[in-house]
């Protein structure tokens, strides 16, 4: 709801100060307002100017708090990269991939060579020269005519099919015609099978290969420009008051509110620019920076009581995927972080639960498991914003800082007034990089477009109502026959869901397949 301003009439002036609420409802701030002593009485509750007597104060209010800005201050902690323009082209995705997909079912045939056909954004991965496992498909022993159970199926790219874009493949250990044979003959290999990308097999001469493709996709970042302003009479400054106003404390209390509007932006800022007409100077561009709320590609959406299975689940989902990072900070909501500390340990005395201080010099919970230490911080700012039920799990090493401009600050005096205007800009953005972090929705809200969503599932019987969400991918704590046969109690199975015909009618079809943990950015 937005604040109500409100007049406040001061005694021995002639003009009435406007002023607004805190979060307290006193009407004890002067937003927009030049720190002149009739203005500062106003302030302070209509204490005529020359009067400004307060007999006692908290100095904490004065204080620099970091822990408050938690995501500004790892911002400014993190690599810094200077930039020529606003507007950035980040890649998040900083780990190469692993994991390759058929679309098509491969029809087991004499044929030395096939075409394997994979999914569009895959088929140009491998190169010539590659090898390729196929986990799903069993290989066969060296004569090619019995088949190894759980050893699996291992391909040779030596081409590219011209009409397809798609490797041809020939098999190392698949079936032969005949024991004496030099070559395998094609393999079945069904629809949807998982491949893996291994290291390529030269010949003995051979010193040259085929470069890897490494085709980033870029999102672009804007870098949102940022100042704070204060303007201090010089009729003020040399007064002698009773609370000690001097510059730094006025300063102070202007910088902590200027961080605290920042960090609100850096969290759920949104993504824009449009141009302004400036007096004098033309038309100029603004630009608003994403806050990386919107940012996250991995989103576990949570529901019900926390558990000492789901946060071992959640450490497994963030240390063990593609992009490992070396740290765990969970910055959290008030309500998420009560959640988390009230889990019950004490069927599990191997888990180790100490307070220390970080390296960023915060007091935090640490929670260490098999997978990783996980720190656990409160963000202030996320009850703010409404999120007491959310928080966000952070790799510190994975965040880039952006600026287009230093910070700088300036002392000018006010053109025509007996007043010195002094300021900050900043010019700078931050963006989530790699593919590690989480974001943990407690608020049921709508994920991000492009984001998989993900939510820890611990019943036998497969997700139905509600629960069942096409894309979504569910993290197993107990094995579950109702998915598959094979979904066991730490795997990761997604839905996929289809509807056919209307009204009456319509039929749900919903297909499993186990999920590899591999996040693709758009």
């Amino acid at each position: 709801m937005a604040e109500t301003a409100t007049e406040t009439v001061v005694v021995g002036t002639g003009n009435p100060v406007p002023t607004s609420p805190g979060t307290a409802g006193v009407n004890s701030q002067a937003p927009g307002n030049a720190t002149t002593v009739s203005n500062v009485a106003g302030a302070t509750g209509g204490i005529a100017p020359g009067n400004l007597v307060e007999t006692d104060i908290d100095e904490q209010i004065f204080r620099f708090q970091s822990e408050d800005t938690a995501l500004m201050s790892l911002m400014l902690k993190a690599k810094k990269v200077k930039v020529n323009s606003p507007e950035v082209e980040h890649f998040m995705i900083d780990e190469q991939r692993s994991t390759l997909t058929t679309d098509t079912a491969v029809t087991a045939s004499t044929k030395v060579q096939f075409v394997l056909p994979l999914v569009a954004s895959d088929q140009n991965i491998p190169r010539d020269y590659h090898t390729l496992l196929v986990p799903d498909v069993d290989g066969y022993t060296p004569d090619g005519q019995t088949v190894t159970p759980g050893k699996s199926l291992m391909l040779f790219v030596t081409g590219r099919d011209a009409t397809t874009d798609n490797p041809i493949v020939r098999a190392v250990n698949g079936p032969k015609a005949n024991a004496t044979d030099a070559f395998c003959t094609t393999p079945a290999i069904p629809a949807g099978s998982k491949v893996k990308l291994l290291a390529n097999a030269m010949y003995e001469t051979q010193k040259e290969v085929d470069p890897d493709l490494i085709v980033p996709r870029p999102s672009i970042v804007y870098l949102q420009k940022r100042g704070m302003n204060q303007v201090v009479s010089d009729y003020f400054e040399a007064q002698k008051k009773h609370i000690p106003f001097t510059q730094s404390l006025i300063a102070e209390q202007a910088i902590l509110n200027f961080k605290r509007a920042g960090n609100r932006t850096l969290w759920v800022g949104q993504k824009g620019k449009f141009p302004v007409k400036v007096p004098k100077l033309g038309e100029q561009m603004i630009y608003f920076t994403e806050g990386i709320r919107w940012q996250f590609k991995r989103e576990l959406q949570h529901t019900g009581k926390w558990t000492f299975e789901k946060l071992i689940a959640l450490a497994k989902m963030y240390f063990t995927g593609e992009d490992v990072p070396k740290t765990a900070l969970l910055l959290s909501g008030k309500n998420l972080l009560e959640e988390l500390q009230c889990i019950d340990f004490s069927k599990h005395p191997e888990v180790q639960i100490s307070v220390k201080t970080n390296k960023i010099g915060w007091e935090v919970t640490s929670i260490h498991t098999v997978f990783g230490d996980m720190e656990l911080k409160r963000e202030p700012t996320l009850d703010t914003l409404g999120l007491s039920n959310s928080g966000a799990l952070i790799g510190e090493d994975r965040l880039v800082h952006y600026m287009y401009s230093q910070q700088h600050e300036f002392n000018d005096r006010v053109e025509g007034e007996e007043a010195t205007r002094k300021g900050i800009v900043v010019w700078d953005g931050l963006a989530l990089k790699g593919a590690c972090h989480i974001w943990i929705d407690g608020e049921g809200d709508t994920a991000n477009a492009g984001a998989t969503t993900y939510t820890i599932w611990e019943k036998e019987t497969a997700p139905t109502g509600d629960d069942l969400v096409d894309g979504r991918v569910y993290l197993l704590t107990v094995d579950c026959p109702g998915i598959n046969a094979a979904a066991q109690n730490g795997q990761m199975w997604q839905a996929k869901v289809t509807t056919s015909g209307t009204g009456d009618t319509a039929t749900t079809t919903t297909t499993w397949s186990e999920f590899t943990g591999e996040i693709i950015a758009e």
